[in-house]
């Protein structure tokens, strides 16, 4: 009976993990939705970066040290470089101007 109560007793939050589980939630939810409202394909992989980061600072609080490695050495570190090399790769960060043609013999001659 006594071993029940110290178990109840040792598993409810204190201050510091409410405080570290509400700035983690925080983090994640800004960063999510930079993902979704940004415009800037860039901002919106590191709004990403954000989110998996706070996600990462969940798992710690819960004690899980090798979900936490994993979610950042490869969610954070490979996947979200993959996509920042992809965007970076297509120029998809940068305007076009569609008013100076860059080829200017070419249309007429493509009919």
């Amino acid at each position: 009976m006594i071993h029940a109560a110290l178990l109840v007793a040792s598993t409810r939050p204190t201050w510091p993990d409410i405080l570290v589980f509400a700035a983690s939630a925080a983090v994640i939810l800004v960063g999510s939705v930079g993902v979704v409202t940004s415009r800037n394909p860039v901002h919106a992989a590191l709004s990403l970066v954000m989110t998996l980061f706070g996600v990462a600072v969940l798992f710690i609080e819960q004690e899980a040290d090798f979900l936490a490695a994993v979610q950042i050495i490869v969610y954070a570190g490979a996947i979200v470089v993959l996509f920042l090399f992809v965007i970076m790769f297509l120029g998809v960060d940068r305007d076009e101007d569609i008013v100076i043609e860059p080829l200017a013999g070419q249309r007429p001659l493509s009919w």
